[in-house]
């Protein structure tokens, strides 16, 4: 009986440190910023629109200054490693928010987020379309599309 509870007690004490470890690798990841680009595929700007969002940048937060290229891929905001712009933000979800490109239109989607997604003060509760300029707030992090 006693060497099954100390197997047990090695066991738990394994998976606290794998955990400890994926936390630390998700903090190292959230303050590069960005996850690196995926290989084989192509960062393309959105060209031959004047008034189009070719960027998005971050306003406010700890990644302020950040700048994404803008292609037509949906851009996922959260705190998971996969995100494509993750943010080391306590109010941020893991999968937070996404925006996505429907014709020529950006659209700001909350992903069911515990703390909301804001476009300048009003709550994102569907898609909403995002116009240039127009901060959107997710937690302390605000981000803007620019063209």
């Amino acid at each position: 009986m006693l060497q099954l509870t100390r197997a047990g007690f090695l066991a738990l004490l394994w998976l606290f440190v794998l955990a400890a470890l994926r936390v630390v690798r998700s903090d190292l990841y959230a303050a590069s910023g960005l996850r690196a680009a995926v290989p084989g595929r192509r960062s393309a700007t959105l060209i031959g629109r004047a008034k189009s969002a070719r960027q998005l940048i971050v306003t406010q937060g700890a990644l302020a200054g950040t700048r994404v290229t803008l292609d037509s891929r949906p851009i996922m905001l959260g705190r998971a490693d996969d995100s494509t712009l993750v943010l080391d933000d306590d109010y941020a979800s893991t999968r937070h928010a996404r925006l996505s490109l429907q014709g020529e239109e950006w659209y700001v989607e909350d992903l069911g987020s515990t703390n909301g997604t804001y476009l300048d003060r009003a709550k994102v509760n569907g898609p909403t379309r995002v116009p240039l300029g127009v901060p959107i707030r997710i937690g302390k992090t605000v981000i803007e599309l620019r063209s």
